[in-house]
């Protein structure tokens, strides 16, 4: 009787065997989009909820950005509550009843709370609706400052200084809420490869 000498097993190696490893993942139900569009990486996130806050790499200056718009709306907000007649005179060179500025006063102190809490969060939705807040606040604010300035037919320094600063702040949070929702290169990659 002669035999045959065997040949040497080969060993498979599954990590790296990248056919093995996508049906793995396919049976557990990790790497593809979720029907929120998430991608979970193990199942591990996947049963816990995926925490945005621990993907999400914040634009440079971003946290400076809030801290600078929160202060400054807290400050208005409160020129505004105490001393309504010289905000008003300042900027328009008119004079107004005290409650409409008092109103507005405690409107902007509300959307500053915003501004505040969306500087200590991690989680990016919250800092999102914080920036969509402050954006949605400068453009209602400068529609009502321009038509005001139109009926009255007034354009004084300090009244277009206002106006390009609004325009500024408006674009400098649109950049940033544009920035957070991107989605990363690597995401996107992943996305595309799992189709």
């Amino acid at each position: 009787m002669s035999s045959k000498p065997q040949p040497p097993l080969m060993k498979k190696h599954s990590q790296t065997d990248l056919v093995s490893r996508l049906k793995t993942r396919k049976i557990l139900g990790v790497g593809g989009e979720d029907d929120d569009g998430e991608i979970h990486r193990s199942k591990i996130s996947q049963m816990l909820g995926n925490q945005m806050r621990f993907g999400v790499r914040e634009p440079i200056g971003l946290r400076i950005w809030i801290l600078m718009s929160a202060v400054l709306f807290t400050t208005i907000a409160l020129i505004a509550l105490v001393f309504p007649s010289q905000l008003y005179e300042f900027v328009f060179e008119l004079r107004t009843t005290r409650i409409s500025i008092r109103l507005y006063g405690g409107a902007l102190l509300s959307v500053s709370l915003i501004m505040w809490k969306g500087l200590y969060t991690a989680e990016k939705a919250i800092i999102q609706w914080t920036l969509l807040s402050e954006a949605c606040l400068l453009s209602v604010q400068f529609l009502v400052t321009i038509i005001t300035l139109v009926e009255l037919g007034l354009m004084s320094n300090s009244a277009i200084l206002l106006l390009l600063s609004e325009v500024l702040f408006l674009i400098i949070t649109l950049l940033y809420y544009y920035h957070l929702g991107r989605r990363t290169k690597k995401t996107q990659n992943h996305t595309h490869s799992s189709d």
